[in-house]
């Protein structure tokens, strides 16, 4: 029995949720979602409830997982999601320029980023960005991409991560 998948999603006063052709379509103040419905997999709007239901046991996999990602473009379209990223090293920074992210992370050649359509960058100080959007995977998928760019070192910590991420410090070498 899948508990994700049997959870009733409640639309919030604003948003409008449809499905033409086996494709879900979201509205919300932030903006517009779509997404294609899982194969096997039916939903039905009763008022502010939506249910999803499988036509058979090999939905049963993608069962909840289509229950979250409704819920998840349903979140987006109404408050957004948001990364925060912080980069720590002498002379490492962010730069926003435009729909261009400059890296400074101890290469010899500054690393450019092409932003994304959907996603903001915005930048608090020249260590710290936090990536918005209303996409919760291309929010994710580009601040990992952003972090990949030079991933925390255990040793000095130097590196960009997570504002809330925790790196695990190993002990260098110790004199004889």
């Amino acid at each position: 029995m899948s508990r994700i998948g049997n959870r009733i999603i409640t639309i919030p006063a604003g948003v409008t949720v449809s499905e033409e052709n086996s494709i879900v379509t979201v509205k919300g103040p932030k903006g517009e979602l779509t997404h294609p419905m899982l194969k096997d997999i039916t939903m039905t709007i009763e008022g502010t409830e939506i249910k999803l239901e499988r036509k058979n046991e090999n939905a049963k996999a993608m069962h909840g997982t289509m229950n979250a990602i409704i819920n998840n473009m349903i979140i987006g379209v109404t408050k957004g999601y948001e990364k925060g990223l912080e980069i720590i090293g002498v002379g490492y920074r962010f730069n926003v320029q435009g729909r261009k992210l400059v890296i400074s992370a101890g290469y010899s050649h500054p690393v450019n980023m092409e932003i994304p359509e959907g996603i903001t960058v915005e930048s608090s100080s020249n260590t710290e960005i936090t990536v918005k959007g209303i996409d919760k995977v291309l929010v994710g998928e580009f601040a990992a991409n952003i972090r990949k760019v030079r991933s925390p070192e255990p040793y000095k910590g130097k590196g960009i991560r997570y504002k809330d991420e925790h790196v695990r410090r190993k002990e260098g070498k110790k004199a004889a």
